[in-house]
């Protein structure tokens, strides 16, 4: 296999493409590397444990099912990423749960916040971060959400965009928005927030 193509496709491409053919060994081992970091995803939509666990089920049902007519994405974990969401949000639909995707209040969104503290120089960004930690759990859920995408998992605005179903301008929107509203709590500079909110990255695995 080219560099070329696992420079585009992620360390991934082998096993996703091996799956694509009919591999249930490859098949298998999709399931293992993206089932724990996919329950860790659903969780932050709903605290239902069989919500997410039946979602990842037919998650992996439909990919099986679907895999010959599947493309190559960029990022196996962000497609799967998206496509979880959207079944979650599903359910949650059918079970009366209604669920506004273009509202900044009507589905829940939620994570913890974690910083290295063995980077950080002093205790006065010690004591930034902790504020940021605790403003950005009063923010709606999609300025939490994106949040979480654009720091946590440190993904660009177009995965941002593919991920949450809305164009690259609303993005970019949604994320002034939430930078202003953390900016009015925290009463300090947007850049310094941005400094702050970069401490969680790097602190986490990701998996393409």
């Amino acid at each position: 296999m080219s560099e070329s193509i696992v420079g585009v496709y992620g360390d991934n491409v082998a096993t996703w493409l091996a799956f694509k053919e009919g591999s249930w060994d490859a098949y298998t081992q999709l399931y293992n590397n993206y089932f724990k970091v996919l329950n860790n995803y659903g969780y932050k939509f709903t605290r239902d444990v069989n919500i997410i666990e039946d979602a990842i089920h037919d998650l992996f049902i439909k990919l099986w099912t679907n895999r010959a007519g599947l493309g190559n994405p960029v990022s196996v974990k962000n497609y799967l990423y998206k496509s979880l969401r959207g079944i979650i949000f599903r359910k949650m639909q059918g079970q009366s749960r209604f669920v506004d995707l273009e509202s900044e209040t009507d589905y829940n969104f939620s994570f913890e916040i974690s910083f290295d503290h063995q980077i950080i120089a002093n205790e006065e960004e010690r004591e930034l971060q902790h504020k940021i930690k605790t403003v950005v759990k009063t923010l709606p859920a999609r300025q939490q959400e994106i949040i979480y995408l654009r720091f946590y998992e440190g993904l660009g605005y177009e995965e941002i965009s593919d991920i949450m179903e809305i164009n690259i301008n609303s993005t970019y929107k949604l994320l002034y928005k939430a930078f202003n509203n953390l900016q009015g709590a925290l009463k300090t500079s947007k850049l310094v927030i941005v400094i702050g909110l970069y401490g969680c990255l790097g602190t986490h695995i990701h998996t393409n």
